[in-house]
C-alpha cells in the first residue's frame, strides 16, 4: 500500500506536466493547421514539436536569424513556442513593415519582463498602441525631447565631456579603461539631464548600485526568455527564477524613483532654464489635468525609459566607435585631422563646431550601420491581418526587424563587413528613419524619439576624444588581439573592455587639484 501511495504521489506532478504539454501541443497543432488553411505564410524552417523554431535562435539570435534569412529569404515565419513570429532582414521589406503597414504593425507584444519592469508597460517603448501611448509619445516629442529642450542641455554635455577628458588624462602614461570612462560619461549626462543630479560623484553612483542595476535590467529585458514564448504557462517564469529577479530589480528602481520624485516635489525648484526632465513631467502632470492624467507610476515608467535607453545607447555607440577607430588607424588619422583643423589650437570642441565635422558624422553613421545598439530593434505586434511581400501575416503576430542584418546586407552595401565611413561622405543616407538601409533607431510611429538627444551626446564626446588625445593600443597588443565578441540583449555591447593608452595632444595644465588638457 505504501508503494502504491508513493507511486500515486510521484505520478501526479508528472501527469500534470504531461497534460500541460499535450494541451500545448494540440493547441499549436490545430492553430498551425488553421493558419495554413487561411494564410499564405512566409517561408518557415522545419520545426520541432512544442518548441517550434526556438532551438534555431541560439545564443546570438541576430546572427542565427541572418543565417536563416540567407537560406529562406528576407522574410521568414517562425513558430517560437506559442508565439507566431515574422522576421524581416532586408531594407525593401523593412520599408513595407515600417512605412507601408506602419499603423497595422505599430503595437507591442506584452513581454513578461517589460510588464514587470515598466509598470505594466506604461512607458513609451513597450506601451501597446492606443490613446495612452499617443499621449505620452506626444509629451516626449513636444516637452522632453524637442530640439529646443535638447539644445538647452548643451552645457551639461560640454561639462561632462570636459570631465571625461580629465578622467582619461589622469591615467596617462598608464593605460585607461575607456569602456568604464565612457559608461560613466553616458550615465552622468543622462542623470543630470533627467534627474538634475550627478550619480558618479560623491559615492552616489556606487551607493545606488547604478551599474549593476543597469546590467541586470539589460539581461532581464534583452534576452529571449523561454517563458515569454509560452505565455499560457506563466509558472515557467517562477521556476526559472526570472520572476523573482524581475521583482528585485523593479523594487530597487522603484525605491530610487520614489526618492527622486520626493526631492523634486519639494518647494523652490530651479528656474525654467535649469529644469530637468523629471521637473518637466511633474509640470505636465500638474498643468494638464483636463487631458489624460499622468499617474506617479506613469512618470516612473517614462523616467526608466529615458534612463535605461539613453545611457546604454550612447555608451555602446562610443565604445564600438573607439574600438573600430583603434582597429582602423587610417580612419582615426583622417578624423583627427578634420577636428583639429576645424577647432585649431582651442582645446575644447564646442557643439557649434559639430556641423562642420562631416567625416566624424560619417564615422557615426558607419558605427550605427555595423553596430546598431538594438540589433533586432524592439519587437512589434500586428493589430490586424496584413499582406507583406505577397505573404499573409495574421493579427497578433510578433515581428522582428533585424537591423543588424540589414546594415550588413550586400544588396544594400558594397563591402558590407568593412568599416568604411567614406561610403557616407557624398551620400544622403541618414539614420533618422527615412532610409531603410540604416535603421538603428527604427522608423515610423515606433521609432526612437530620442535620436537628437543621443546623437548630440555621441558626436561631442567622440570629437573631443579625437581632438584631445592620440590613441594607441598597449605594448604587445595588436588590433587582431581585440575581442570583438558581442553580448546579445535588447542592446548589444562588446563583451571585453577597451583598454588603451591616451597620449595628451596638448600640454597638461593644472586647474584646481586635477590636470586638464
Amino acid at each position: 500500500m505504501a508503494f502504491l501511495q508513493w507511486l500515486k504521489e510521484s505520478f501526479q506532478p508528472l501527469l500534470l506536466f504531461a497534460s500541460i504539454f499535450v494541451v500545448v501541443l494540440l493547441k499549436l497543432f490545430f492553430k498551425e493547421k488553421s493558419s495554413k488553411r487561411k494564410f499564405n505564410l512566409p517561408p518557415c524552417p522545419p520545426k520541432l514539436p512544442i518548441i517550434g523554431n526556438l532551438h534555431q535562435l541560439g545564443g546570438m539570435p541576430h546572427l542565427s536569424l541572418r543565417c536563416l534569412a540567407e537560406k529562406y529569404g528576407p522574410i521568414i515565419y517562425l513558430q517560437l513556442g506559442e508565439i507566431p513570429t515574422v522576421v524581416v532582414s532586408s531594407a525593401r521589406i523593412a520599408r513595407e513593415v515600417l512605412r507601408t503597414h506602419d499603423l497595422a504593425l505599430s503595437s507591442r507584444p506584452q513581454i513578461f519582463s517589460a510588464k514587470h519592469l515598466f509598470y505594466d508597460c506604461t512607458d513609451v517603448v513597450f506601451s501597446p498602441y492606443g490613446a495612452y501611448w499617443r499621449h505620452i509619445r506626444k509629451i516626449c516629442i513636444l516637452e522632453l525631447l524637442s530640439v529646443k529642450r535638447v539644445q538647452s542641455y548643451s552645457f551639461v554635455r560640454e561639462e561632462e565631456v570636459a570631465r571625461l577628458v580629465r578622467r582619461v588624462a589622469e591615467s596617462y602614461p598608464s593605460t585607461t579603461n575607456l569602456t568604464k570612462m565612457l559608461g560613466l560619461y553616458a550615465n552622468d549626462v543622462l542623470c543630470r539631464v533627467a534627474f538634475g543630479r550627478d550619480f558618479s560623484g560623491g559615492g552616489e553612483y556606487d551607493r545606488h548600485g547604478f551599474q549593476k542595476m543597469l546590467e541586470e535590467y539589460q539581461v532581464l529585458l534583452g534576452g529571449f526568455s523561454i517563458g515569454d514564448f509560452f505565455p499560457s504557462m506563466e509558472f515557467i517564469q517562477s521556476i526559472t527564477g526570472m520572476k523573482s529577479r524581475l521583482q528585485d530589480t523593479f523594487r530597487r528602481f522603484d525605491q530610487l524613483f520614489d526618492q527622486l520624485l520626493s526631492e523634486h516635489l519639494k518647494p523652490k525648484r530651479e528656474t525654467e532654464e535649469q529644469k530637468d526632465l523629471v521637473d518637466v513631467l511633474l509640470d505636465v502632470q500638474k498643468n494638464r489635468s483636463d487631458e489624460m492624467p499622468l499617474t506617479k507610476d506613469n512618470i516612473k515608467a517614462i523616467i526608466l525609459d529615458m534612463f535605461a535607453a539613453g545611457t546604454d545607447t550612447t555608451f555602446i555607440a562610443l565604445d564600438w566607435g573607439m574600438t573600430e577607430l583603434i582597429m582602423n588607424p587610417r580612419v582615426m588619422e583622417r578624423a583627427q585631422e578634420e577636428v583639429r583643423k576645424i577647432v585649431g589650437e582651442r582645446r575644447v570642441v564646442l557643439e557649434s563646431d559639430l556641423p562642420q565635422l562631416h567625416y566624424i558624422k560619417a564615422i557615426i553613421k558607419e558605427i550605427f550601420r555595423l553596430h546598431p545598439p538594438a540589433p533586432l530593434l524592439v519587437p512589434r505586434e500586428s493589430i490586424e491581418d496584413v499582406n507583406i511581400d505577397g505573404y499573409s501575416i495574421p493579427a497578433k503576430t510578433r515581428l522582428f526587424v533585424n537591423a543588424w542584418a540589414i546594415g550588413r546586407d550586400p544588396e544594400s552595401w558594397e563591402n558590407p563587413d568593412v568599416f568604411e565611413p567614406e561610403r557616407f561622405m557624398d551620400s544622403p543616407i541618414d539614420f533618422k528613419g527615412q532610409h531603410y538601409e540604416l535603421i538603428p533607431f527604427g522608423a515610423g510611429r515606433r521609432s526612437c524619439p530620442a535620436i537628437t538627444f543621443g546623437t548630440a551626446s555621441v558626436e561631442l564626446a567622440l570629437a573631443q576624444l579625437l581632438h584631445s588625445f592620440d590613441w594607441e593600443l598597449p605594448p604587445g597588443i595588436t588590433a587582431k588581439d581585440l575581442d570583438m565578441t558581442e553580448v546579445f540583449g535588447i542592446t548589444m555591447h562588446r563583451i571585453a573592455e577597451l583598454i588603451l593608452i591616451a597620449k595628451p595632444h596638448f600640454p597638461l595644465e593644472k586647474t584646481s587639484d586635477n590636470p586638464t588638457i
